[in-house]
């Protein structure tokens, strides 16, 4: 029935797998997949090197072969299984060591060369990684679209447009996301958010794209319980993830573990547990090896459940664990198989202590060597071992360690960590400081002047009157005259003259009405002053420095002034009256930055006998910021409103007559502080010029 179900769905087909074969010739093995017809295209694949595995998808072709997995006993390909999922075939070959492939058409087959690969993978590559494509290091390579669709079992979809087929791709997850990372590629503005896609019932909730330094970046969110596949078909490069329903059939739900073997039905009475792992071996193929303390027996019924979940039941239910390498299984009891790790461990420790240690040098391009030294020397998490040791010198900024060869290998790792370049961001700040002053002072002098022609009577002052300019004072005159002499003593009833503003003195007019005789004088005088004061300051420091590296900047002047010491003498010191701003970004992996400002903006108010008053007006905060934006951190407004009134009592409520007998001040002042921040990512020397 199998057979006639894959025969119908061949007919439908345009092309179908007819048989799988493959052949050793040297290092090198050469799969042969037979087609009914010649394929139009080389199929798109991709690898995965833990475990080692590549797989093709054939599109518009079905399987005709009449089974769905293929055993190969020669070469590296221990079998072929082939899947077909409507319209399309996948084959996934299952390999013995991680192989590099080439894909040929020969007539109405593929030919997969299969050859080892020279370089061992980047000890930092996860284990799920997919290798696509290399990257092509032509500039000019952009994602032009990132879209999502629903397929119609409920799998999400992510497609990517790239610009070209030759963009280089890794995808991996990290924890309970899905990262894929476009080598060399760039994100328009415009694609560069972040996809709610939980209303389209799939187990993806959201979609980010954000620029990660030379590379574009999708993270897929998913939900629940999920597996992904990912595919290229020319410049459209798919994602998929596809829910995990739960099986009612299953003795144990959820997502871990998660069994994916083939499925099989066990029903025994009382059977021996070493023959019951001899049953799964043969349904595997896979090579068991039972250690002699194994025994005891089992009953068990078990239908339609994958063959690791059944062996994992097995061993659990008798308290045995198992260790895998490769296609060998080694079942033996748990204290047992933890005993002999112990004495692996131990083994391994005996040697490390008397292992030969070796001198290597590393040469730091980015990160000192005091910092280097710090990080392999840390007393709480050692890199080195006991032996090992840690030398620098700081005139050619080099680190030489000494250590065996397995501490080493990890010390170069955490320097390749570390010593990298340093992304830099270029922080512009505005500081606009505007004010607008307005005062009114009005005032006036009232006073009874008379003639005393007596000898030694009281001398007072001469005044002008008339002066708009101001009454000007003369020098005062003796207290003792002659008779007969004319004076004009300055006898004021009401003295409110008008006060200055700052150093501005009030205009005044006076007038004085005097009889015939020239003996009696009434003196008034009006003072008044208005000052109308508006003004801007803007100021634009600009700094540039590193990812997580603080900078300062400042621009003003030092004022002196002299403080008593504890001898009793006189010390200059010198207060600072700068604008300072002080900010230490952090880039983001989306590609904002985060930074902590200090703005400060300081003035000399006045100085005073035991130093110097300062006016500050400081902002102090921490904001979060896209590359390019600009934030408004701080806005200090202040306005000052007063009304200030002297008067004669009684005289100076009088109607008009009033202002004569009272003296009148008004204030009103209102300023404002703004603070704008624009931080820009550096990623090339010119932009920083």
């Amino acid at each position: 029935m199998v057979w006639l179900a894959g025969a119908s769905a061949a007919l439908a087909q345009s092309n179908s797998i007819e048989s799988v074969t493959s052949a050793q010739q040297g290092t090198t093995t050469y799969l042969r997949i037979n087609l009914k017809s010649p394929p139009a295209t080389v199929p798109a694949g991709f690898s995965i090197s833990s475990p080692p595995r590549i797989a093709l998808d054939l599109v518009d072709t079905a399987n005709a072969s009449g089974q769905n997995t293929i055993e190969l006993p020669q070469g590296d390909v221990r079998s072929v299984a082939i899947v077909q999922s409507g319209q399309r075939s996948r084959l996934v070959l299952n390999l013995k060591r991680a192989l590099s492939h080439t894909t040929t058409i020969d007539g109405n087959a593929l030919v997969v060369a299969l050859e080892p690969v020279t370089t061992a993978p980047s000890a930092g590559a996860s284990a799920s990684t997919y290798s696509f494509a290399k990257a092509d290091t032509a500039a000019g390579q952009a994602l032009r679209d990132v879209d999502f669709r629903r397929g119609r079992d409920g799998e999400g979809r992510v497609v990517v447009e790239l610009s070209d087929s030759g963009v280089g791709v890794d995808v991996r997850q990290q924890g309970s996301t899905i990262v894929v990372d476009f080598l060399n590629t760039a994100l328009p503005d415009n694609l560069r958010r972040r996809l709610d896609v939980g209303d389209f019932g799939t187990p993806v909730s959201s979609v980010r794209a954000f620029q990660q330094g030379d590379n574009a970046r999708l993270v897929i969110e998913p939900t629940g319980q999920w597996e992904h596949n990912a595919y290229q078909s020319d410049t459209q490069f798919v994602v998929e993830v596809k829910p995990v329903r739960e099986d009612p059939s299953r003795l144990a739900q959820g997502s871990q573990p998660r069994y994916r073997g083939e499925r099989l039905s066990l029903n025994f009475q009382n059977v021996e547990v070493r023959a019951l792992l001899q049953v799964i071996a043969d349904f595997t193929n896979l090579n068991i090896v039972t250690s002699d303390s194994v025994s005891g027996s089992l009953t068990l019924r078990l239908k339609d459940v994958p063959w690791d979940q059944a062996l994992d039941i097995v061993l659990q239910s008798k308290g045995l664990d198992m260790r895998r390498n490769g296609n060998v299984i080694m079942v033996a009891p748990r204290d047992e198989l933890a005993a002999k790790e112990k004495l692996e461990l131990e083994a391994r420790q005996q040697i490390a202590e008397i292992e030969p240690v070796r001198t290597e040098t590393f040469q730091l391009n980015y990160q000192k060597a005091e910092e280097v030294q710090k990080l392999l020397g840390n007393d709480k998490q050692r890199v080195l071992s006991k032996r090992g040791s840690v030398v620098i010198d700081q005139r050619t900024n080099k680190v030489f360690v000494q250590d065996t060869v397995s501490r080493l290998e990890a010390v170069r790792k955490v320097i390749e960590q570390v010593d990298v370049p340093v992304r830099q961001v270029l922080i512009e700040a505005r500081i606009v400081e505007a004010d607008d002053r307005f005062s009114r002072n009005l005032g006036a002098r009232f006073g009874y002047n008379r003639i005393n022609a007596s000898a030694g009577s009281f001398a007072g002052r001469a005044t002008v009157s008339g002066n708009l300019q101001g009454v000007a004072d003369l020098t005062p005159l003796p207290t003792a005259v002659s008779a007969g002499t004319t004076l004009l003593p300055n006898a004021n009833f009401v003295n409110l003259p008008a006060a200055a503003i700052g150093t501005i003195q009030p205009s005044s007019f006076a007038v004085s009405l005097f009889n015939s005789g020239l003996t009696r004088f009434l003196n008034l005088e009006i003072s008044a002053l208005e000052a109308d004061q508006r003004g801007k300051v803007l100021s634009s420091p600009r700094v540039l420095t590193a990812d997580q590296g603080t900078a300062i900047i400042e621009q003003g002047k030092e004022i002196p002034y002299q403080q008593a010491t504890s001898s009793g003498a006189t010390a200059v010191q010198f207060k600072k009256a700068v604008l300072k701003l002080e900010v230490t970004p952090q880039i983001t992996p989306e590609g904002s930055v985060i930074m902590t400002v200090k703005v400060s903006r300081d003035n000399a108010a006045e100085l005073l006998p035991s130093g110097v008053a300062i006016d500050t007006r400081r902002v102090e905060t921490q904001v979060l910021v896209e590359n390019g934006g600009t934030v408004v951190i701080g806005g200090i407004y202040e306005q000052i409103e007063r009304d200030r009134e002297n008067k004669v009592p009684l005289l100076g409520d009088i109607p008009i007559l009033g202002y004569a007998f009272k003296n009148k001040e008004r204030q009103n002042d209102r300023s404002e502080l703004l603070v704008f921040l624009t931080p820009r990512v550096v990623t090339d020397t010119a932009m920083a010029r």
